[in-house]
């Protein structure tokens, strides 16, 4: 890595009685004061020309990795303060980067062009970067945004890779194929029949009295089959994510785009509202505009996934030992994400019922949790539901929600045959769409263990050891279509299991 910092220090008076001095001290901070972090026989930051200017000094700092150009430059105007305020009361008061040039490597060249804020300049000569900057503030310092730059161009150089790379997926297990007789598409079926409409809003429905009956059937499924049985705990929690809690978990740089934010008014007076409540009695229209004044900046979400919140709950925490492992769900709020283009059906939608379980331990305990989920979704998904399907290891979700690469990762690389950590899919075969062999399924349900990512961020530990944390969304409308789509909406044809928990149908209603 090389360093070029092309900038000044701004004291409190003209330099000129100290201008003698100043090479004679910035030589000798060159051996003692930069070098102080930089590893025997390596290069410390070097001042490569200076010049005093009324009150700046203006100065080329050239560096390696060790003790950046940027640190150095904060170095000198803490230990020139301090010389030249006791020989002539000069005291340095603040510091300015004109021109930043920082050279380093990345991975691989990239294969299309790569953007990051706050540079002037981003250009690559086979795999070493040169990234420009003006005009740097101290408090742009201050905040570590340099290392951030860095990191954030070599992340985007390596996500070129994954890009149109199929994400990574090893089956695990699989179901004995069923002769399926129903071939239709049960959103459309339900449709048809009046169980759901399309709606309010895109990417919602509303389910009426057959279709909610169903839905509700499948939670005390996953409730009283898998949850309960495991020991897992109801929790309520809310349906705003605030972005502090979004920045630990890693959404806000990996899914920004598929948020829905909230806006709060920006006032609750009646008079501030006044025109625009007149301007909908008059035109029964909302003026956009006239609201969008009247709303101030998103400062939450609404919730993408519950656990974000479960584990902001337990945040700086100690937890006894003999409560572990935590088993907790939350299964009252539901889950928003823009789908743009993506959606289809109730199983890819912008407003969705979902279970979240969440679970925290040592990687001991969330390994054999994790057996004894699998074992309880095997039971209903063979016992009760008696659907077609398999696992698979895949990418974890988290990842990507992160803003990370996908693919490759610590206990969850192909050939690994003892993960302790990672994430397994569940996936559907839907008769509609075709062949088994070439057709997409459907992933109704997945299983992770996350490691210490959000135990980390969240500062939640252990009275003794480390712990980890993992969770397992069970997507109500996700397991409906799985379901009905290999056995159908005649209630005659579907399993005697299902039958134990939704013996017959209510009747709905009949629209003329």
């Amino acid at each position: 890595m090389r360093f070029e910092l092309e900038g000044a220090i701004i004291f409190s008076a003209d330099l000129a009685p100290a201008a003698a001095e100043l090479d004679g001290i910035l030589k000798e901070m060159e051996g003692t004061v930069l070098m102080k972090g930089v590893p025997e026989g390596e290069e410390g930051p070097h001042v490569g020309s200076w010049k005093a200017d009324g009150p700046e000094l203006k100065l080329t700092i050239v560096s390696g990795r060790h003790v950046r150009a940027h640190e150095a430059l904060l170095r000198l105007r803490k230990e020139l303060s301090g010389r030249l305020g006791k020989a002539h009361r000069i005291g340095g008061r603040a510091v300015r980067i004109d021109r930043y040039t920082i050279e380093f490597q990345v991975s691989r060249e990239p294969v299309a062009e790569v953007r990051v804020p706050f540079a002037s300049g981003l250009e690559f000569q086979g795999t070493t970067a040169r990234l420009v900057l003006t005009d740097v503030t101290e408090d742009f310092l201050s905040r570590n945004y340099v290392d951030r730059l860095i990191a954030l161009v070599k992340e985007k150089v390596d996500a070129q890779r994954y890009e149109g790379k199929e994400e990574f997926w090893e089956a695990i297990w699989e179901s004995p194929a069923l002769e399926h007789t129903y071939d239709m598409d049960p959103t459309e079926e339900m449709a048809r029949l009046g169980w759901i409409q399309q709606g309010p809003g895109k990417g919602r429905w509303f389910f009426r009295p057959q279709a909610a009956a169903v839905i509700r059937a499948m939670e005390r499924i996953a409730l009283e089959e898998v949850l309960h049985p495991l020991g897992f705990q109801e929790v309520i929690s809310s349906s705003l994510v605030p972005f502090e809690v979004w920045l630990k978990t890693g959404h806000m740089k990996g899914v920004a785009n598929e948020i829905y934010y909230l806006s709060e008014p920006a006032t609750r007076s009646a008079e501030a509202w006044e025109e625009l409540s007149d301007l909908v009695k008059i035109t029964r229209e909302v003026p956009r505009e006239k609201l969008a004044d009247l709303l101030e900046v998103p400062r939450a979400g609404m919730t993408y996934a519950q656990c974000p919140n479960i584990y902001w709950s337990f945040q700086k925490r100690t937890l006894a030992d003999e409560d572990l492992p935590i088993l907790v769900y939350d299964r009252t709020v539901n889950s928003f994400r823009y789908e743009s283009g993506g959606r289809h059906g109730i199983e890819r939608v912008d407003e969705f019922h979902r279970i979240e379980p969440v679970y925290i331990g040592t990687i001991d305990q969330l390994v054999e949790l994790r057996e004894g989920l699998i074992e309880r979704y095997k039971h209903v998904f063979n016992d009760i539901l008696e659907l077609e399907w398999r696992m698979a290891w895949v990418s974890p979700f988290y990842l990507q929600q992160a803003g990370l690469a996908g693919g490759e990762t610590e206990g969850a690389d192909a050939g690994d045959d003892d993960r302790r950590e990672g994430t397994i899919d569940y996936e559907a075969y839907l008769p509609y769409r075709g062949s088994r062999e070439e057709s997409e399924w459907l992933e109704f349900q997945n299983l992770s263990i996350l490691g210490d990512r959000y135990t980390s961020a969240f500062t939640i530990k252990a009275q003794r050891g480390e712990l980890v944390s993992g969770c397992s969304g069970i997507g109500l409308e996700r397991w409906t279509s799985a379901f009905l789509a290999q056995k159908g909406l005649d209630p005659s044809n579907w399993p005697q299991g299902f039958k134990e928990y939704l013996p017959s149908l209510p009747k709905g209603f009949t629209f003329h």
